[in-house]
């Protein structure tokens, strides 16, 4: 329960003027905040930080929205200021922090009331770069989220909806306790997708979103749209919010993320270096030179320096580093 006083001065946290921030971006900035604030960084990291401050007007925005919530730290809820942070370094390192400040960078400009106001924060289950977390729901379905993913959980007597709100969620349903039975679905802002009897993945970006289904099957309700699409074991289908494109077959791989690993088959090394960024806290770059090199394998999500090492192994590239958080992909004989 806070006090008048307390919800004034909460109200009166000044933030930068800003647009909204996307989870991406609020997590980006987030990791650098809390990487060049644990006593950690070196003087590389700095001058990595800076650059990327300065590509994009909305990366700067970020950085300063994070100094605002620095600066009032003593006005935010006691779970997210500066000494929860603190602790949260003590007990399961950095992720945490960068987690928390994200969820409040994303909730600004205003301050930590929106953020107490916004339910897709304070109920979604959600995971930070590099990050996979299962949850077994309330029905005994399965869930598994992907990296830098939210989503919130929503079950009534009527419905089980699960609304992804960014990245990638696995399914395994289960048959519902309830009678009668209630419909399992998960929302993106393109659509609706339900769930017959299934094991199913959803992907969520910025315009479109995809399902991949790996038993069962699903129908496919764009929010826009009067046609619905069913899709089959084995099939997976983009759509936005007015149509859904035609089903296709699911690669072998589809949703082994969910397994920590990416698995991927003559994939171009541009889509596969943008794909393992995903899963790798700064930045990671492909050179234009060797983009359209082609890549087969199976690479283990857990340990992306080791994926980036075995790299030099299987193409002529090599991987020059700036910082630790600062790599690029690039012909093997560049700078020679």
């Amino acid at each position: 329960m806070h006090s008048a006083g307390a919800m004034s001065r909460a109200a009166s946290i000044p933030m930068p003027p800003a647009p909204p921030l996307s989870r991406e971006v609020a997590l980006q900035a987030a990791e650098w905040f809390v990487l060049l604030h644990s006593g950690e960084a070196s003087e590389a990291d700095h001058r990595a930080c800076a650059a990327w401050r300065q590509q994009a007007g909305i990366h700067e925005s970020a950085w300063q929205r994070a100094l605002a919530v620095s600066r009032q730290a003593g006005s935010v809820p006691a779970a997210l200021g500066g000494p929860a942070l603190g602790r949260a370094r003590r007990r399961a390192g950095r992720r945490e922090a960068v987690r928390a400040l994200a969820l409040l960078l994303a909730a600004a400009p205003a301050g930590w009331l929106a953020w107490r106001a916004a339910p897709q924060w304070t109920a979604t289950h959600a995971t930070a770069t590099g990050e996979r977390r299962e949850w077994r729901l309330a029905d005994g379905s399965r869930i598994v989220l992907d990296t830098a993913s939210a989503v919130d959980i929503k079950f009534d007597s009527a419905k089980r909806l699960l609304r992804l709100r960014s990245g990638a969620i696995y399914i395994e349903t289960s048959p519902d306790p309830v009678a009668p039975s209630r419909p399992l679905a998960v929302d993106t802002p393109q659509g609706r997708v339900r769930a017959i009897g299934t094991r199913f993945a959803v992907r969520l970006e910025a315009a479109r979103s995809q399902v991949a289904v790996l038993q069962g099957a699903v129908e496919v309700a764009p929010r826009a749209g009067a046609a619905t699409q069913r899709l089959q074991a084995g099939q997976q289908a983009w759509f936005d919010h007015r149509e859904a494109a035609p089903a296709e077959p699911a690669p072998a791989g589809a949703a082994q993320w969910a397994r920590g690993v990416l698995a991927v088959d003559d994939m171009r090394l541009d889509d596969f270096v943008a794909e393992l960024a995903r899963y790798r806290q700064g930045w990671l770059h492909c050179d234009p030179a060797v983009a359209g090199l082609r890549i087969t394998g199976a690479f283990q999500l857990g340990d992306t320096d080791a994926v980036l090492g075995n790299l030099v192994h299987l193409l002529p590239v090599q991987v020059l580093y700036r910082t630790r958080y600062w790599a690029t992909v690039a012909p093997a004989d560049a700078g020679r």
